[in-house]
């Protein structure tokens, strides 16, 4: 799919989350609508998947760890033809698999429960080690929140993954500087990330996050002998106006008044 079709899909993907967090009542809108554009370009470019055949073992495999950003993902996978797009209504409803994070019992397409942060990407590591053991020639992807990096698992995760040279394995960091109560800076501050990382032995690219013209090409990069992470710089509640760069919409439902704003500027941008 061409990038203006991709940019297409993910204003389309941002309209449908942004209304079912709206008529459920919770969500984590902020942070859903700064990963939408990896997400969309992963699953509609990238990832090598077949909808009607979820557990496929040449899939690809891709791991959301910052899990509360459910929701994003559901309406991609809904799009993609993993689930009835008629089912996102259920958001948060009681009986309903669509949970305030993946499961991966319940819905087709998620590869891991994620949620307690700092689990993906461990998981992922192992996914693509046990590629590299198998033979297989699957490519493993996982997206954490900044927030997210400073949990000492990932860096665990990290060391593991530039030991077993995995470079099958691409880790992409939303890079929005804010998470839950206050923005990166003001809590545990592990920016900048790229020499970190570069430290670590990993292959770094950084991108404009939102940018269409920079996600791709960054996800369809394949490192030689190293794991490679892209830091993703991204706009929390990004394409909402009065969202966009506002710690307080990390977890956080609009007004009425404040949604028919963002329905307008949402659909005037389709």
């Amino acid at each position: 799919m061409e990038l203006p079709e991709l940019e297409r899909i993910a204003r389309q993907i941002r309209l449908r989350d942004l209304q079912a967090v709206y008529e459920a009542g919770a969500g984590h809108i902020g942070g859903e609508m700064s990963v939408i554009d990896l997400l969309t370009a992963l699953y509609f470019r990238v990832l090598r998947l077949w909808p009607d055949e979820p557990k496929n073992p040449n899939r690809d495999r891709f791991v959301l760890s910052k899990g509360h950003t459910a929701c994003a993902l559901y309406v991609t996978l809904a799009k993609r033809g993993f689930i009835p797009e008629e089912e996102i209504s259920t958001f948060l409803k009681p009986h309903s698999r669509l949970n305030g994070h993946p499961n991966c019992n319940k819905v087709p397409g998620v590869e891991t429960n994620t949620g307690p942060l700092g689990h993906g990407l461990p998981v992922a590591v192992g996914m693509a080690k046990a590629a590299k053991l198998s033979g297989a020639d699957y490519h493993t992807f996982v997206i954490t929140g900044d927030g997210e990096m400073q949990e000492g698992s990932n860096w665990e995760a990290i060391m593991a993954a530039a030991q077993f040279r995995l470079d099958n394995l691409t880790l992409v960091i939303d890079h929005n500087r804010f998470q839950q109560g206050a923005s990166l800076s003001d809590t545990n501050d592990i920016a900048p990330l790229r020499p970190k990382l570069e430290a670590f032995g990993w292959e770094v690219t950084e991108i404009d996050g939102n940018n269409m013209r920079e996600v791709v090409p960054a996800l369809e990069h394949r490192s030689n002998g190293r794991p490679h992470c892209i830091v993703a710089h991204t706009n929390k509640g990004h394409g909402i106006s009065f969202m966009q760069d506002r710690v307080d919409w990390h977890h956080k439902v609009p007004s009425k008044e404040q949604y028919e704003i963002a329905l307008a500027e949402l659909s005037e941008a389709l």
